[in-house]
């Protein structure tokens, strides 16, 4: 039987900085039956030509007039050739066993699993990864995860799955009108679509997510991102509830909207007054965000709403 062929699917745009660095761990998986496909969506800082450096060594480079990430990726998955998918943004990093530890993991288990593994975060230096996240780090169901991501914030980056075509194709594209949790809402699809998540426990399996990058897209708050995120939770706890209406999905809903007027009050005002009458309409009240000590102190004394119009206010 012919060794499974895993399609390494890389969005890019402007990530010349560290594009060497995640294409250098794509070709270093110890899976030897692999393909790495580069999208430059639209780079003007020379990452396509970083990317043509690596032709000879095997990597298929496509560019495209800037469309966005979700975009690019469904341009890699078109490309594709491979029997699974690994999805890895232009500045993240895998460790070298992991295509292959989640690959032996997935070969024992029923066919549909998708498989996730742990990853951590970073900001220069992989050797000091954060691997905080730790209540992903088991076997879900669809909904138990999306249960758990509404009630805590739990998520999986996107280079931690590994994703049967057969479940990819099932779940469809790439959502291209969403920017701020694309992810989310994709992956959301993807365990729905499947028969549960298998995760990898093997040390060999990690991914690595850059973080605190200078207007990375999961830092932005502008109005286009904070609808972007609103039309994510829409679909995400519509497909979550029509999987299981029951008590604990429609907390776990109502968490998904709570967070969200916690996240971004007080705007867009008729965002976040939907949001709220989400969490009404679920059983629940919104309440005041989680604060620490000193944030607690001064908004005992103005409440957290007035408290958070004035931050707002000062971070314009």
């Amino acid at each position: 039987m012919a060794s499974p062929l895993v399609s390494i699917l890389i969005p890019c745009h402007n990530a010349a900085p560290w594009l060497r660095a995640t294409l250098e761990s794509a070709l270093a998986q110890d899976w030897d039956h692999c393909e790495v496909i580069v999208v430059d969506d639209g780079s003007t800082d020379g990452s396509a030509a970083l990317a043509l450096e690596f032709v000879p060594r095997g990597v298929r480079v496509v560019a495209q007039p800037n469309q966005g990430a979700s975009a690019a990726r469904n341009r890699a998955l078109r490309e594709a050739r491979g029997d699974y998918f690994q999805f890895l943004d232009a500045d993240d990093l895998l460790s070298p066993g992991k295509i292959r530890a989640q690959l032996a993991l997935l070969a024992m288990r029923a066919p549909g699993k998708v498989a996730t593994c742990a990853w951590g975060r970073f900001e220069q230096d992989p050797a000091h990864a954060r691997f905080v996240d730790d209540v992903i780090e088991r076997d879900f169901t669809a909904v138990e995860f999306l249960v758990l991501a509404g009630e805590t914030g739990a998520m999986m980056h996107p280079a931690a799955w590994l994703v049967p075509r057969l479940i990819a194709e099932r779940a469809g594209p790439w959502d291209e009108t969403l920017t701020l949790n694309d992810d989310g809402e994709y992956f959301s699809r993807v365990m729905l679509a499947g028969a549960g998540l298998a995760y990898c426990g093997d040390a060999a399996a990690k991914t690595y997510y850059r973080s605190g990058l200078s207007g990375s897209l999961s830092r932005q708050r502008s109005e286009r991102a904070r609808r972007s995120q609103f039309r994510s939770l829409e679909l995400i706890t519509a497909r979550l509830l029509a999987a299981e209406d029951s008590p604990r999905t429609r907390h776990a809903c109502a968490g998904y909207w709570r967070r969200y007027v916690h996240d971004f009050y007080p705007a867009p005002p008729d965002l976040i007054r939907r949001a709220e009458a989400e969490v009404v309409r679920l059983g629940e009240s919104v309440g005041a965000p989680p604060m620490g000590p000193r944030t607690s102190a001064v908004v005992g004394l103005v409440g957290w709403r007035l408290f958070w119009r004035l931050r707002h206010l000062l971070n314009r």
